[in-house]
C-alpha cells in the first residue's frame, strides 16, 4: 500500500516541488496540499494521511499549534517538521507537540523521501544538525541532574525553598538555623552545581 502524504507549506513553489517528487515515487502519493494554517487545521481532521510534512512558520499561524490541536485526534498520522528554524525552542516545542521528525528545508529531496519512508516504518528522522542538538541537550541535562543528585539533603531543601521565593532570613527561620549557615549551604550548592547565582541554581533545580 502506498504511503499517503499531506503537505502543509505556504511557499507555493516549494509545496508544489514536494508534491511533484512525492507523486513520482512508486511507494507514495500526495493526498492533499495546504498553503495556509487555517485551511490545514480545518481539513486535516477529515483526512487520515500516513505522513504530514508541516512547516513551522506559516503566514497565518504556527505549524506547532496545528499539531497540538490535531495530534490526539490523528493518532495514526506522523508529523515531520520541514522548516528553516534550527533553534532549540522550535525543535523541542515541535517534539513536545507531537512531531516525530524534524528536517531543515535545505535537505535534498532524496533525504525528505527517505525520511517519509523512515517515519512510516516507525523511525524518527531528523537532519544531522538537529539530531546533534537533541543529543547535546539530553547529555547536558543528564550532567545537570547528576550535579543535583550530589547535593546534600539540607542543600536540596534550601534550593527548593529558594525556588519557592523564600529569602535567606525566611529560610533560616524555617530551618531553625542561622543566616550564616544558610549562606554556607548556598555557597556549597553553587560550587557543586557550577553556577554563580540564585537564578542559575533555580533553573537547574527546575529540571527535576
Amino acid at each position: 500500500m502506498k504511503i499517503s502524504v499531506v503537505i502543509v507549506e505556504d511557499d507555493v513553489n516549494y509545496n508544489n516541488a514536494l508534491k511533484k517528487i512525492i507523486d513520482f515515487q512508486k511507494d507514495m502519493f500526495c493526498e492533499a496540499q495546504f498553503f495556509n494554517g487555517k485551511e490545514a487545521r480545518r481539513e486535516l481532521k477529515n483526512l487520515s494521511p500516513d505522513v504530514i510534512l508541516m512547516d513551522i512558520q506559516l503566514q497565518d499561524r504556527s505549524g506547532i499549534s496545528i499539531i497540538e490541536d490535531l495530534k490526539n485526534s490523528m493518532p495514526n498520522s506522523q508529523f515531520i517538521m520541514c522548516t528553516s528554524f534550527e533553534d532549540d525552542e522550535k525543535i523541542f516545542s515541535s517534539l513536545r507537540a507531537g512531531a516525530t521528525g524534524y528536517l531543515i528545508k535545505g535537505e535534498s529531496m532524496e533525504k525528505i523521501l527517505q525520511s517519509i519512508r523512515e517515519i512510516n516504518s516507525g523511525g524518527a528522522p531528523m537532519s544531522f544538525s538537529i539530531a546533534k542538538r537533541v543529543l547535546q541537550h539530553f547529555q547536558k541535562k543528564n550532567i545537570e541532574l547528576t550535579e543535583l543528585n550530589n547535593l546534600t539533603k539540607s542543600e536540596t531543601e534550601i534550593l527548593e525553598l529558594l525556588a519557592q521565593g523564600f529569602l535567606y532570613k525566611e529560610i533560616a527561620d524555617k530551618k531553625c538555623i542561622s543566616i550564616d549557615t544558610v549562606k554556607k549551604h548556598i555557597s556549597n550548592m553553587y560550587r557543586k552545581l557550577q553556577v554563580n547565582n540564585k537564578v542559575e541554581a533555580v533553573n537547574k533545580f527546575n529540571l527535576k
